[in-house]
């Protein structure tokens, strides 16, 4: 049986980095601790080397891209997440059995993530008709089963959702299991939710507020979320940006030129986009294409952009580009991995 990794996705935990990695190291001895090293400003990552953890250094991609950089350089088996903030016995998570097993707080610890995780609650039970008590939960055990139908993870805000929602998908045993755990959920609703809640709400106000109109928002919001929807391979948002800017023939040339001089640094995972960025973009694609599409043809584009999110929704994006020969070869271009 393959042994047990444990990843940590972490950003400027210098204060108790540390205590959690010796904490995972007293838990699971025979396992690897990997702490993801998601663009700290602080000592995270020399604190977390001197507990006994292999640090995987990454700049700040926000926490679904830092997971899925950092779990393809560990080795084949199981695989347990937490957060770096976490306190309490994860034991069993990995004894449960399940091909997903989530941790349940078995006592609430203050905090102000009731809006964000009503809504993950909605959106799984929606796509799975499943119902879950801490859709939002980081604490995690995998099988390789698990690893193998939810990575790459979606990126930022949606990551655990997401996560969730292609497990019970792929037909695999996903259970909640009851843990006494202690964390910080304000601090991570500050540091989390922050994109969710400028994708959700701040991009299409933005752009009702620019354009006055209600489809001309719609069309926006769905040009960001689609292009952040693609951004879990190096370069493949920027592609379908750099498409869609030929395509619509009025994008600035500027934001058409930053895309071109970030390629070859995404291509060969040097930078990220991450939510900001790929929001940024496919809300700028969306705001020109308001300009040059009315009446039916936005309502053609709005038509194409909600199928393809409706797609995204029931299949992965990328497993549908990377089956399609064509796609597959335009995606691949430029990519040293």
């Amino acid at each position: 049986m393959s042994a047990l990794t444990v990843l940590v996705a972490a950003r400027d935990e210098e204060a108790r980095i540390a205590r959690t990695v010796e904490a995972l190291r007293v838990a699971f001895p025979d396992a690897e601790v990997v702490v993801a090293d998601d663009g700290s400003r602080d000592g995270t990552a020399g604190a977390a080397e001197a507990a006994g953890a292999r640090v995987v250094r990454l700049p700040r991609r926000g926490k679904g891209q830092a997971l899925t950089l950092a779990e393809r350089t560990c080795g084949e088996g199981p695989l347990l997440l937490c957060d770096a903030d976490v306190e309490g016995d994860l034991g069993p998570l990995v004894e449960s059995g399940a091909d997903l097993a989530v941790a349940r707080f078995a006592r609430r610890v203050g905090g102000g993530l009731g809006l964000a995780k009503g809504i993950a609650s909605r959106l799984v039970r929606a796509r799975t008709g499943r119902v879950l008590a801490e859709p939002l939960s980081g604490q995690r055990a995998l099988s390789q089963r698990a690893r193998a139908a939810v990575f790459p993870v979606a990126a930022g805000f949606g990551v655990e959702t997401r996560m969730t929602v292609d497990a019970l998908r792929a037909g695999l045993d996903v259970q909640e299991v009851e843990i006494d755990l202690a964390h910080r959920p304000t601090r991570r609703l500050r540091a989390g939710a922050t994109t969710g809640t400028l994708k959700l709400v701040g991009i299409p106000l933005w752009a009702l507020w620019r354009t006055r109109s209600p489809s001309a928002a719609v069309l926006v919001a769905l040009s960001a979320n689609l292009l952040n929807q693609l951004d879990t391979r190096p370069g493949r948002a920027l592609k379908a940006f750099i498409l869609g800017a030929i395509l619509v023939r009025n994008t600035p040339r500027g934001a058409l030129a930053v895309a071109v001089l970030l390629a070859p640094y995404d291509h060969r995972e040097m930078t990220m986009l991450g939510d900001a960025g790929s929001n940024a973009l496919g809300a700028v694609l969306g705001l020109h294409s308001v300009r040059r599409f009315s009446g039916p043809r936005r309502l053609g584009a709005i038509g194409a952009l909600a199928l393809l999110t409706v797609l995204a929704d029931r299949r992965s994006l990328g497993e549908l580009i990377e089956s399609t020969p064509g796609l597959k070869r335009l995606d691949a271009l430029g990519r040293t991995l």
